[in-house]
């Protein structure tokens, strides 16, 4: 079971996936997440001094992540209701309520793929910085 923990307002990654025990866990799929915006960057470098918000939304906004829903429906597996759990506590704490069409699978995972990749590119940062990355 994911419980989800908010941080303060304003943070680039408003959702940090905990188990019961508050324990910091992985999203489901995250590493798929990853290399997305891995395969992103090595096709689009960013310039020095790139704004965390923006690159995020260039990743994840600009074009689908997953298209069809078929696809979609198979990418989500069993575990579809987690996923519109964590849609739903997210767009109501950064939105004050719901946005997303639930019923559209594609849909789903697409606002699902931004919502992790948010983590993504704020983690990829934090590596920048410490010279990681």
């Amino acid at each position: 079971m994911l419980h989800v923990m908010l941080l303060e307002p304003g943070s680039i990654a408003g959702i940090i996936p905990t188990t019961k025990q508050g324990e910091r866990t992985m999203y489901y799929k995250q590493d798929e997440i990853t290399q997305y915006f891995q395969d992103y960057l090595a096709e689009n470098t960013p310039g020095d001094g790139a704004d965390p918000s923006e690159l995020h939304h260039e990743a994840f906004n600009m074009d689908y992540y997953i298209i069809g829903t078929y696809q979609a429906q198979q990418w989500l597996g069993d575990r579809a209701f987690e996923v519109i759990g964590i849609i739903k506590d997210y767009e109501q704490a950064n939105f004050g309520k719901v946005c997303t069409d639930l019923s559209s699978p594609e849909s789903v995972v697409n606002m699902y793929a931004y919502i992790v990749g948010e983590l993504v590119v704020s983690n990829w940062f934090a590596e920048l910085e410490r010279g990681v990355a």
